[in-house]
């Protein structure tokens, strides 16, 4: 990812974008679940686990076949999910 197309804004921000129709939104879509006062008196916030950059060389042929899969992007959060799989078949 290019950090040149990266843009960030406050709640302010997207406020004052939504209100002057620069956020278009589809007013067809369907509306969420109501998940009730319940859900949220149970809910509890889970922080992801923490990670660990490394540098793997891999067979090309196994790139490939991940990065076909994922048809490009998101093919190292596929090969992430299948090691993570690998290693919950085994813990157990």
């Amino acid at each position: 990812m290019n950090g040149k197309n990266i843009k960030t804004a406050s709640l302010d921000d997207l406020i004052a974008m939504k209100n002057a129709g620069a956020i278009r939104d589809n007013p067809d879509a369907p509306a969420g679940p109501n998940l009730g006062k319940d859900f949220w008196k149970e809910a509890k916030v889970v922080m992801p686990a923490k990670r660990k950059s490394v540098h793997l060389k891999l067979d090309e042929s196994v790139y490939e076949r991940f990065y076909e899969m994922a048809k490009g992007k998101g093919h190292l959060t596929l090969m992430q999910n299948v090691l993570k799989a690998y290693v919950d078949a085994h813990s157990k």
